[in-house]
């Protein structure tokens, strides 16, 4: 039974802080989770929506720090108590996906590891198993480090996550788990292979008022998109900084377009109103907000391939070739 209660531990803990961790790099990402679980076709929650990300920071916080405790065995019965009320929480909501087949993925490990919520579902029963084991066997939950080594172990490791919340929220995700990544091409994600399994990237065009330009704009070798996936939710800080931008790549050669899920009307008043030197393009909200993690945000593409990706807040230490 130690045996078994010693893998728990490390199963358990690992398991959390690798969820929590992957969540970390990005937690706008689970921001869309919590705002999709919150909607009216789903929870019909709608008034949590604006304290979508504060859930998800809480939440992912929550998750690695109690999987870092558990592994130094700080505060067991606290932890133990805590992972509990957490994976029933989870076991619910995963529950209710699978049920009502309401959210196909759950995002327990972000866009690290896709699981249906019946994968999932399970896996929160297993996780739940061997919390009861560990609750049963609190006596051989037992520290590794003394409690005053423990404590600080834990603060370092809260302090060093809330930087990494900060600094991804201030730029982009450190790691880039989703298929519009650096280095990736849109072309080549947009094609089916022979297992006949739907293309990494779908739903992607860049549609003016008579046709979807993508393929032309694929094609050319100095291209910059500035990424407004909503404009009423848009930081109009940043336009100033864009315009800035935008004209010195165009003076460079750069083709620059804006893409948003806006209304024209409303694209064109802030077309004039900020003084911006580009025309917009249109494409899905879901497609805009899984391509740049900012809003505005900015991609550079050749031939296709992105080159890089910007918060605008990060729009002065873009070079230009």
């Amino acid at each position: 039974m130690k045996l078994l209660v010693h893998i728990s531990r490390i199963f358990v803990g690992a398991i959390f802080i690798f969820s929590g961790f992957v969540k970390l790099v990005d937690p706008i990402g689970s921001q869309y989770k919590f705002e999709e679980y919150f909607s009216q076709n789903v929870l019909d929650m709608e008034y949590l929506i604006p304290y979508a990300l504060a859930f998800s920071i809480l939440l992912i916080l929550a998750e690695i720090i109690l999987g870092v405790t558990l592994l130094l065995g700080y505060k067991a019965r606290t932890t133990l108590w805590s992972l509990l009320v957490l994976s029933t929480v989870f076991l619910f909501l995963t529950w209710y996906s699978a049920y009502y087949n309401k959210v196909t993925d759950c995002g327990c490990f972000g866009d690290a590891i896709k699981l249906t919520p019946w994968e999932t579902f399970y896996k929160n029963i297993l996780l739940i198993a061997l919390i009861v084991v560990m609750l049963f066997r609190m006596k051989n939950v037992k520290e590794i480090f003394p409690t005053k080594v423990s404590q600080a172990l834990t603060i370092l490791s809260l302090v060093s996550f809330l930087y990494i919340t900060y600094h991804v929220l201030v730029h982009l995700p450190i790691i880039d788990f989703r298929p519009y990544a650096i280095g990736n091409n849109i072309p080549e994600g947009m094609k089916y292979k022979d297992d006949g399994e739907i293309p990494k990237i779908h739903d992607f065009y860049l549609e003016d008022a008579q046709a979807d330009l993508a393929p032309e704009i694929l094609a050319q070798n100095k291209v910059i998109l500035i990424i407004v996936h909503s404009l009423d939710k848009a930081d109009t800080n940043g336009f100033k900084t864009i315009k800035e931008l935008a004209d010195k790549a165009i003076a460079k050669g750069y083709s620059v377009y804006g893409v948003s899920a806006s209304f024209t009307d409303e694209l064109l008043l802030a077309k004039e109103k900020y003084e911006l030197p580009f025309d917009f393009l249109f494409c899905d909200q879901t497609t805009l907000k899984t391509m740049v993690r900012a809003n505005p945000g900015i991609m550079m593409l050749e031939k296709g391939t992105i080159t890089g990706k910007w918060n605008w807040s990060d729009a002065d230490e873009i070079e230009l070739k």
